[in-house]
C-alpha cells in the first residue's frame, strides 16, 4: 500500500521504512516554534523536567508576536520570560521587536523552513509550512516542551484527503477563498485529524502567499496539516529565502485517501465566512441583506503578506474608508512592511484613511489593537470568528479575502470589490 506526502515525510523522520494512518511513531523534529503566550509553558514545563539545555540551539525559534509590541505588564513578563530563555539557551532564531514579524509569515521568510521538515509550533496555525512541501503541525506547549529538550516527538500517523485543484481563479478571488469554500463545503471538522493533502494541474495558478494561507487554514477544518507538492514556484521560494538542504517527498501512485475532492478555481466567488465558525460561508452573490460593519482588519498570519498588501492597496486606491469605519492594516513583517513602504502601499492606506500597525497578531485572537465592542461587526482576514474571538461575545466577525476586507472598507458594509464604483 502506497504512502501520502505526509506518510512519507514522518516516515523518513521515525526512520521507519513506511508508516500507515493510525500508526504511533516518535519522529525527529527539524523545528520547535513557540511564541509570546505559548512559550512561558513550554518554559516552565522544561524546568520542571529538570533539563539542562535545548537539544539543538540552531533549531529552535522563538517569536514573540501576539502581544508585542507589549501591550501590559503581563505581556511584558511572559516576553521578559522568553528573552532570558532565549538568552540562557543561545538560541539562534529568537526574534526581538524590530525584527520579529507574526511567526508564520516570518519563520518561511527567514529560510528556516523547507520541503521535507517535520516541524512543531505551540500555535495552531504552524500548519502554515506545508505550502513549502513540510510537515508541520501545532501542539500543546508540554509537547513544545518535550521537543525542545530532547528534539522529538510522537505523532498518530494522519489519513488524508485529496484535493484535485484544478482551473485558473477569476481577479479578486484568492488562496483565502479557496480555503474558505472548502471549509464551507467539507466543514470544520470535515478533515479531524487528518492530512489535506493539495495536488493538480491548477496549483500553478496559486502564488505563494495564495498557498501558504490555505495550509494556514487547514486546522480551520480540524486537519492535522495542510500540505502542496513542491513545484518550480516553491522550489524558487526556497532558494530566494533558504540555504538550507530541502527533500521532495511525493505522494505513491497508489496511496490511500479517505475522501478525493475536485477545486475548480474558474468557479470560486469570492468568499465570507458568516458568525460564528469559518464553515458558515457565503460568496459575495449569495449575500442579499444589506450587512452594516464598524471595523476592518487587512492583515494576521493568513493574509498579512505582501500580495495581500498589494490587493488591498489595489481596491483602496483613490478611494476613503466610509465615515465611522474604522480600517486597521498589518504587514506580516519588517520586511513585508519596508517592501509595502517602498511601493507607495503604506501611502495608499493612510491616505485612505486607514491605520498602518507594526506586524502583530493583536487583534486576531482579541489580544488588542482592534477589540470588538459589543454589538460591533468587523470584516476580517484572520483564521477565525468564533464567539468572542475579537472582543465583546456580542460581536461579530466576518472573515474575508483582502479585496473583500478592503471592498467593505469603504463602502461600510460587506462588499466585494466588484460592487465598487470605478475610480
Amino acid at each position: 500500500m502506497g504512502m501520502t506526502m505526509t506518510q512519507k515525510i514522518l516516515a523518513a523522520h521515525a526512520a521507519l521504512p513506511a508508516v500507515e494512518a493510525g500508526q504511533l511513531i516518535e519522529a525527529d523534529l527539524d523545528l520547535v516554534l513557540g511564541n509570546d503566550i505559548t512559550s512561558p509553558v513550554a518554559i516552565k514545563e522544561m524546568e520542571k523536567m529538570k533539563v539542562e539545555g535545548v537539544f539543538d540551539k540552531d533549531k529552535i525559534a522563538l517569536v514573540p508576536d501576539h502581544f508585542v509590541p507589549n501591550k501590559d505588564i503581563k505581556s511584558a513578563e511572559h516576553c521578559k520570560c522568553v528573552r532570558e530563555f532565549a538568552r540562557r539557551n543561545e538560541i539562534t532564531n529568537y526574534f526581538e521587536v524590530g525584527e520579529m514579524g507574526i511567526e508564520h509569515a516570518l519563520l518561511p521568510e527567514k529560510g528556516l523552513t523547507v520541503a521535507g521538515d517535520v516541524i512543531i509550533g505551540a500555535d495552531s496555525h504552524t500548519c502554515t509550512y506545508g505550502a513549502l512541501g513540510a510537515f508541520s503541525t501545532g501542539v500543546g506547549s508540554t509537547d513544545m516542551a518535550a521537543g525542545m529538550a530532547t528534539g522529538k516527538a510522537w505523532f498518530k500517523v494522519p489519513a488524508a484527503i485529496r484535493f484535485n485543484i484544478v482551473g485558473k481563479p477569476a481577479r479578486w478571488v484568492s488562496g483565502k477563498d479557496v480555503i474558505l469554500h472548502i471549509i464551507g463545503m467539507i466543514g470544520v471538522d470535515g478533515a479531524l485529524y487528518k492530512s489535506m493533502e493539495f495536488v493538480g494541474e491548477g496549483i500553478r495558478n496559486l502564488s505563494m502567499d495564495d498557498r501558504f494561507t490555505i495550509a494556514n487554514m487547514a486546522i480551520e477544518a480540524g486537519g492535522k496539516n495542510g500540505i502542496f507538492p513542491v513545484d518550480d514556484l516553491a522550489i524558487a521560494y526556497m532558494k530566494e529565502h533558504s540555504e538550507r538542504p530541502y527533500t521532495i517527498y511525493e505522494a505513491d501512485a497508489d496511496a490511500v485517501y479517505d475522501a478525493e475532492y475536485t477545486i475548480d478555481l474558474s468557479r470560486l466567488r469570492p468568499t465570507i465566512a458568516f458568525p460564528h465558525l469559518p464553515e458558515n460561508t457565503r460568496t459575495i452573490d449569495e449575500i442579499t441583506e444589506d450587512i452594516p460593519i464598524d471595523q476592518v482588519v487587512i492583515g494576521s498570519c493568513t493574509n498579512g503578506r505582501i500580495d495581500d498588501m498589494r490587493i488591498a492597496a489595489q481596491v483602496l486606491k483613490g478611494r476613503h474608508v466610509a465615515p465611522g469605519i474604522r480600517c486597521i492594516v498589518i504587514p506580516a513583517t519588517q520586511s513585508i512592511y519596508l517592501r509595502a513602504m517602498e511601493e507607495g502601499l503604506l501611502k495608499t492606506f493612510i491616505e485612505a484613511g486607514a491605520v498602518v500597525s507594526t506586524p502583530t497578531c493583536g487583534p486576531c485572537l482579541g489580544g488588542y489593537m482592534g477589540i470588538l465592542a459589543e454589538g460591533e461587526r468587523c470584516v476580517s482576514t484572520t483564521n477565525r470568528n468564533f464567539v468572542g474571538r475579537m472582543g465583546h461575545v456580542k460581536s461579530e466577525i466576518y472573515l474575508a479575502s483582502p479585496a473583500v476586507a478592503a471592498a467593505s472598507a469603504i463602502t461600510g458594509r460587506i462588499s466585494g470589490p466588484d460592487q465598487l464604483k470605478a475610480v
